[in-house]
C-alpha cells in the first residue's frame, strides 16, 4: 500500500511540473483584460432609473474595480443632489403661489362684503 501511494504522488508530481513547466505551445498564459463597465451611465442626459437598473460594476481581484464604482456614485449623488433642490425650489414656489391666491381670495371675500362686513347691495 505504501508503495503504491509513493508511486502515485510521483506521477502526479511529475504530471503538474510537467504541466506547469511545459506549457506545451501556447507558452505563457496572456494577461487578462481588466473588466469594465459595458453600459456606463449616460453623459448627455439625466440619469434614468432603467439606467440605474441597469448598471453592473466591473469586478476587480479584490472587489469592484475602485474608481469606476465611484464615478458612477458621484455622478449618481450629483445628480440626486440636482433633482432634490430642483424639488424643493418646485415646492417653494407652489407655496409662494397657494399663498397668492390665498390673498386674492381674502380680498376679494372683503370687497364683495363691504367695510361693515354685510354683502353689498343687499339692505
Amino acid at each position: 500500500m505504501f508503495w503504491f501511494l509513493l508511486i502515485a504522488l510521483v506521477v502526479v508530481v511529475a504530471a503538474v511540473t510537467l504541466a506547469v513547466a511545459g506549457g506545451g505551445e501556447r507558452g505563457v498564459l496572456p494577461e487578462a483584460a481588466p473588466e469594465r463597465m459595458a453600459w456606463p451611465l449616460p453623459g448627455s442626459r439625466p440619469v434614468a432609473r432603467a439606467d440605474v437598473e441597469a448598471l453592473r460594476l466591473p469586478l476587480a481581484l479584490r472587489g469592484y474595480r475602485m474608481a469606476e464604482t465611484d464615478d458612477a456614485l458621484d455622478r449618481l449623488g450629483a445628480e440626486l443632489a440636482e433633482r432634490d433642490a430642483r424639488i424643493a425650489e418646485l415646492e417653494a414656489a407652489l407655496a409662494g403661489a397657494q399663498a397668492a391666491a390665498i390673498g386674492v381670495r381674502g380680498l376679494l371675500d372683503k370687497e364683495t362684503r363691504g367695510p361693515e362686513g354685510h354683502e353689498e347691495g343687499a339692505s
